[in-house]
């Protein structure tokens, strides 16, 4: 049976139309436990995967199976979409955005090396970047042949496939072709030189999976630049500025 995908949208589209406010939830559980186990709204459980209080009393952090997430009071009954900022003598801080950094970094450490295809030079690398990236983009083949660049400044590169129009797009098939082939990272090469590829190259690929991972984690477009800390940084970047923001020596 599919699972139930239910959209931040959604939600308050449906508290819009229906006009009325959730009803308070049980205050025997925990607020953790009661948003996890019991929310709903308008008759329907929402599928939650994760509940985490905040550094603000009484607000909690609500996680959804399909990657999206809102703010919550402990019983459910007022619901806040947007982020959080703590305002402290540094200026403000975007708590939301450390958060989503955060389970950026944990998904991605889930991906093996063995589904990716890595650049690192000849030197231990410095510092290691994730690009999701797509034959057919233009700024994609821009930062390919920056990779050079990249390395000799400890750069080291790990690609996961995010083909722009969807799994059934021909750079969906390039890339599948790609990562089945002897030498994916040869074989990306080629195909962001539009040389044509092995027809007949086909595996059990991670190009799905890897695609499906983009969208959960909010990329929109390619590249999207995964930094060490789990920032997202969108479109190419020159090796020189990138290094730059990796705190690393010109």
């Amino acid at each position: 049976m599919g699972r139930t995908v239910i959209s931040v949208r959604n939600i308050f589209s449906s508290l819009v139309l229906a006009g009325t406010l959730l009803p308070a939830l049980a205050s025997a559980q925990t607020a953790p436990d009661t948003l996890t186990d019991s929310l709903r709204i308008n008759g329907q459980k929402v599928p939650v995967a994760d509940v985490s209080q905040t550094p603000m009393d009484g607000l909690y952090h609500v996680q959804l199976d399909g990657g999206e997430s809102f703010y919550a009071n402990a019983d459910g009954s007022y619901f806040v979409v947007g982020d959080l900022y703590q305002n402290d003598s540094g200026g403000l801080v975007n708590l939301s955005e450390q958060d989503k950094n955060q389970e950026r970094v944990a998904a991605l450490a889930a991906v093996p090396e063995s589904e990716r295809v890595v650049s690192r030079g000849v030197d231990e690398p410095k510092a290691t970047i994730t690009v999701f990236t797509d034959t057919s983009c233009p700024y994609c083949t821009r930062l390919h042949e920056s990779i050079p660049e990249l390395n000799e400044r400890g750069i080291a590169v790990h690609y996961l496939a995010f083909p722009r129009g969807g799994m059934q797009s021909p750079a969906a098939r390039v890339m599948q072709q790609a990562w089945c082939s002897d030498n994916p990272g040869d074989a990306l090469s080629q195909a962001f030189s539009n040389e044509t590829l092995a027809a007949n190259a086909s595996c059990d690929n991670p190009v799905a999976k890897q695609y499906a991972l983009g969208l959960e984690m909010g990329v929109q477009g390619t590249p999207a630049i995964i930094l060490p800390d789990g920032k997202m940084v969108p479109g190419f970047v020159p090796p020189k500025r990138l290094s730059a923001m990796l705190g690393l020596d010109d």
